[in-house]
């Protein structure tokens, strides 16, 4: 079945306006100031926290 009236420009756009891409929300890392995701391993240094702290590996281009 085909819809009874034409849904407008106005109510389609309302409709989507939630669809909007977010900007990701980034930290400095304590220890070597660079941008990282907050709670997340910084991905220069491994860097956690105080107590926590990955190995970092150089990867092969």
């Amino acid at each position: 079945m085909l819809p009874v009236k034409k849904k407008s420009k106005t109510r389609t756009r309302t409709k989507r306006a939630h669809h909007a891409l977010t900007r990701v929300n980034l930290a400095a890392c304590p220890k070597c100031g660079k941008p990282k995701r907050p709670h997340a391993a910084c991905g220069i240094c491994g860097y956690v926290s105080s107590k926590v702290s990955l190995p970092v590996t150089e990867e092969e281009a």
